[in-house]
C-alpha cells in the first residue's frame, strides 16, 4: 500500500500542483528540493535561489514539510563534467537527460525510498505510468512490463526527457499532471491560491547557462582553439572558427561574401576542423540512417523483439519539439523512413510507438545522403 510518496518541489508551478494532488487523495506528502548547481559560484545568473523561496513558500501554502538535498558534487562529476567532455570531442550533450538519469532518478529515487524509507517519488514531469498516474495498479501489476506513457498534454510531452532513466524506477514514481493539460494546471493553481507560481516564467534551456549568450558561457570553462571552417564539397578554406564546442551540426555559420549562406555538416575535434556545407538543404546536412549506442530500454517486450527479431519497426525524434518519423531500428542502427536534417552527435535517439516511450539511445552520428547517394552509385 502505498502511503507516503516524497515530490521533487522545484519552485514551479506543476510541482507544486503535483504535491497538492497528492495530499488532496490522502497521502502523506513531503517535499523536496534538489540543488543541483552551485549558485554563488554563478554569480547568482541562474534563478536557483529565488527557485527555492518559491518552494518554500508553495509548500507553506499547501501546508506540506519541505526539505532540501544537496547534489552539487555529484551534478558536477555526472553531468556538467560529461557535459564539458562532450564539447571537447566535437559532441552536442543533453543535459536534461543526464541529470534525470542520473540525479532526480537515481539519487534522489534513492534518497526518498531507502534513506528516507517513503513509498514513492512524484514529480511534475508531463509523462503517464502504465501503472496509473498515482501508482493505483502498482499493487496488482507486479509482474508486468511497466512502462512510461505518453500524457495527455502532447505540446508538453516530456517523455523524450525521462528516455533515460532505469525502467525500474518507474515502478514507484507517480506523475500526478499525466492525465491534465498545461492550461488545467494553472487553472488549478489560480484556484488554490498558487496565482503566483501559475504566472511564473517557465525556465528553458539548460539551467546553468541561464540567460547568458551560450558562447560566453562555455569560453569560461574550455580554452578557445582557432580552426577552419572547410567546404565540405570543395575542400576549401571558407573561415575560420574559435573551436569546435561553440558550433553544433546544421547551426550557420554567418560567413561572409559567399552567394548561399554555410551551415555547419561535421565537426572534426581532432583535426579541428568544422566542415560546411553551402545551402540549408545540402545533402550532406541530411541523414536516413543512423548510429547508435547501446538502447535504454523502457519496454521489455520491445527490447526483445529486437533480440529475436533484429528489427523493430517503431518511431523516432531526436529533438523533443520534432513531430516522430516512422523507422527501422536495428542493433546499433537506425533507418528513417524519411530522412531528417542535423541528426547531432551526442544527442539521442528516442523511440516509441503509439502510446508509449520505448527507450533511447545516444547518437554516434548519422550518415549523410551524399554519401549515401555516393556509394550507390559507386555499386552501379
Amino acid at each position: 500500500m502505498i502511503r507516503n510518496v516524497v515530490v521533487g518541489i522545484s519552485g514551479g508551478v506543476d510541482s507544486a500542483v503535483s504535491a497538492h494532488l497528492l495530499k488532496e487523495r490522502g497521502f502523506n506528502v513531503l517535499g523536496v528540493f534538489m540543488r543541483n548547481w552551485d549558485e554563488h559560484d554563478e554569480a547568482g545568473r541562474c534563478s536557483g535561489e529565488q527557485d527555492l523561496k518559491d518552494a518554500e513558500w508553495a509548500c507553506r501554502r499547501l501546508n506540506i514539510e519541505l526539505r532540501q538535498v544537496n547534489y552539487v558534487k555529484q551534478y558536477w562529476t555526472s553531468v556538467f563534467s560529461q557535459f564539458l567532455d562532450d564539447y571537447q570531442q566535437g559532441l552536442t550533450p543533453n543535459p536534461d537527460i543526464l541529470c534525470n538519469k542520473h540525479i532526480k532518478f537515481d539519487l534522489f529515487h534513492q534518497h526518498a525510498l531507502q534513506t528516507l524509507q517513503y513509498d514513492a517519488i512524484a514529480t511534475g514531469h508531463y509523462a503517464r505510468n502504465s501503472l496509473g498516474d498515482f501508482l493505483e495498479h502498482a499493487g496488482s501489476q507486479t509482474t508486468e512490463d511497466v512502462r512510461l506513457l505518453i500524457p495527455a498534454d502532447t505540446f508538453k510531452d516530456q517523455t523524450f526527457f525521462l528516455a533515460g532513466i532505469a525502467q525500474a524506477a518507474l515502478r514507484r514514481t507517480m506523475f500526478p499532471l499525466g492525465g491534465l493539460k498545461k492550461t488545467a494546471v494553472k487553472e488549478l493553481a489560480r484556484r488554490i491560491g498558487l496565482q503566483r507560481l501559475a504566472e511564473k516564467r517557465e525556465s528553458t534551456g539548460i539551467c546553468f547557462v541561464g540567460k547568458r549568450d551560450f558562447k560566453a558561457f562555455i569560453r569560461e570553462y574550455i580554452t578557445s582553439k582557432p580552426g577552419n571552417f572547410v567546404d565540405i564539397d570543395s575542400g576549401r578554406i571558407v573561415g575560420t572558427h574559435e573551436g569546435v564546442h561553440q558550433w553544433t551540426v546544421g547551426q550557420r555559420c554567418r560567413l561572409s561574401s559567399y552567394l548561399q549562406p554555410y551551415f555547419v555538416a561535421r565537426k572534426d575535434a581532432a583535426s579541428n576542423i568544422i566542415y560546411v556545407a553551402a545551402g540549408h538543404e545540402h545533402p550532406a546536412l541530411h541523414s536516413s540512417r543512423i548510429h547508435i549506442d547501446a538502447v535504454n530500454w523502457l519496454c521489455s517486450r520491445a527490447r526483445q523483439q529486437l533480440a529475436t527479431e533484429g528489427s523493430l519497426r517503431c518511431r523516432f525524434r531526436f529533438q523533443h519539439t520534432k513531430p516522430l518519423v516512422d523507422c527501422q531500428l536495428r542493433p546499433f542502427e537506425v533507418q528513417l523512413d524519411a530522412p531528417l536534417r542535423a541528426i547531432t552527435p551526442g544527442q539521442y535517439a528516442v523511440f516509441y510507438d503509439d502510446v508509449a516511450c520505448l527507450g533511447a539511445a545516444r547518437i554516434l552520428h548519422g550518415e549523410p545522403l551524399q554519401c549515401l547517394e555516393q556509394q550507390v552509385a559507386m555499386e552501379r
